[in-house]
């Protein structure tokens, strides 16, 4: 397939590298000469320094033989802008923009009204990376604040990772014999470690620092949290750090699930905010902590260098149960992290560049690390992988990728059970939706038209595994 991406920043260089990494034809183009020249030096693919808004540029790189369009420039006018000329002369590709403003985004029920015209600002899908970051750092928050929590739609069950202590029952079991051991349905997806990432098999030797990631149902991570000598602590109390557009989302999302009916019973023993006054706001910059105090009338907010000892002591910070750092300064949100974890707070959160500074954030104190570069990336992929596909996340790196995809009638995996269609080691089907909900599956299960399934596979091997699920490769 073809692709031309608009803007050769952070994201646009990540996901030219993941489409050339698929094996798809990519043109980058970017009008900066410096973004160009060290895209054009590390990346196998066309890149010319012009704006990515000029029609004649567009139409020379074959915008008519594109099958998608991807604007994520540092400007959410020319990513706009952009999407909204190749609509107008070419309306079959796909168009894709990352766009940070909310104001530009619509009502929901306005959009649905307008259904079967045009797409709204000749965009088809519109990515906001502060809210898809907002809503990662909040699953892992209502999920007791371990790494990377991945929820499914409709689904009772939850993806997980933890990193196997010392002294857990994990530490020198063999998969096979550990299954056994806990009270409900559950499959170790992956394993990471220092030198690998990969799908277990039943002989795989779990060790103590290994990185898991288990699927199970939600009622039974607490089981898990305790198999892996993870220590399950109830959040009573949240500092957000940072009250940019991020942060504020946030806020927002706590306080949103701390009015709902029921919540307490459905996050214990992860998350019992009692109401506003149990989260804490804190920003240098004085008028984004008034605009927060504004916005939260009955949270606490400062006005204050949360480098600031004396603050910090003044403030009790170090009672907290957990203290979530979400500024732009990444750089700045690994440190407090880690000074947070010294002074004794339970868990930390911080939001950093890539999953590789999310690795080093990990090991310096961060209990759970999220890449806003990976993060958005991830979204944009989940658009362009085909009609079957409706989902990408990235693990470990990059290196393995979990994909949400609805089986059509085409496909060759259609009237096949899994164990005909398995690939040990290649991918490993996680979940199955059937007409009665989700499930684990079994060798026998049989793949149907408009099953929806969930996998994980090699990344170097996901361009191969989705043509079986819907005939096209990406």
């Amino acid at each position: 397939m073809k692709f031309i991406v608009i803007g050769a920043g952070l994201t646009g260089f990540q996901l030219t590298k993941r489409l050339i990494d698929d094996k798809n034809d990519v043109v980058l183009i970017d009008s900066d000469a410096e973004s160009v020249r060290q895209a054009s030096s590390r990346l196998d693919c066309m890149v010319i320094q012009a704006k990515g808004n000029d029609l004649d540029v567009l139409e020379k790189v074959g915008i008519e033989e594109a099958d998608a369009m991807i604007a994520v420039t540092d400007s959410d006018e020319v990513n706009m802008i952009t999407c909204s000329l190749v609509d107008s002369v070419y309306p079959s590709v796909l168009k894709v923009a990352r766009v940070r403003n909310e104001e530009y985004y619509l009502d929901k029920e306005k959009t649905e009204t307008w259904k079967g015209s045009r797409p709204i600002y000749g965009i088809d899908y519109m990515v906001h990376p502060d809210s898809e970051v907002a809503s990662v750092i909040c699953n892992a928050v209502f999920h007791g604040a371990v790494n990377e929590v991945l929820q499914f739609e409709d689904s009772s069950f939850v993806l997980v990772s933890l990193s196997v202590g010392g002294r857990s029952v994990l530490d020198g079991a063999r998969m096979k014999e550990i299954r056994g051991s806990a009270k409900t349905d559950f499959i170790v997806c992956y394993v990471e470690n220092e030198t690998s990432a990969y799908i277990p098999s039943g002989e795989t030797v779990l060790h103590e620092g290994d990185r898991i990631g288990i699927l199970t149902k939600k009622d039974g991570l607490p089981d898990f949290f305790r198999m892996a000598g993870v220590e399950s602590v109830p959040i009573h109390k949240v500092a957000v750090v940072g009250a940019g557009r991020i942060g504020t989302q946030i806020a927002e999302r706590l306080f949103e699930n701390s009015r709902r009916n029921g919540l307490k019973k459905f996050f214990l023993p992860f998350l019992n905010v009692e109401d506003a006054s149990s989260v804490s706001i804190i920003d240098k910059n004085a008028e984004l902590a008034q605009a927060a105090a504004e916005r939260f009338p009955g949270a606490h907010v400062f006005n204050a260098d949360i480098t600031d000892e004396a603050f910090i002591a003044e403030e009790d910070l170090a009672s907290y149960d957990l203290v979530i750092s979400a500024t732009r300064n990444h750089e700045l949100n690994m440190v407090t992290s880690s000074y947070f974890k010294a002074l004794g707070v339970q868990k930390t959160i911080s939001l950093v560049g890539s999953s590789t500074m999310a690795s080093i954030a990990r090991s310096i104190g961060s209990d759970v690390a999220v890449p806003i570069k990976e993060t958005v990336v991830d979204c944009i992929l989940g658009h362009l992988r085909g009609g079957a596909v409706k989902a990408v996340h990235t693990f470990a790196e990059g290196d393995l990728e979990i994909v949400e995809a609805e089986i059509p009638p085409t496909a060759s995996v259609c009237g096949k059970l899994l164990k005909d269609i398995a690939s040990p080691g290649s991918f490993l089907i996680l979940l199955v939706k059937k007409k009665s909900g989700y499930e684990i599956p079994v060798g026998d299960t049989l793949m149907e038209e408009g099953d929806k399934v969930i996998f994980i596979v090699h990344e170097e091997d996901s361009g191969e595994i989705l043509q079986m699920f819907d005939g096209s490769k990406v």
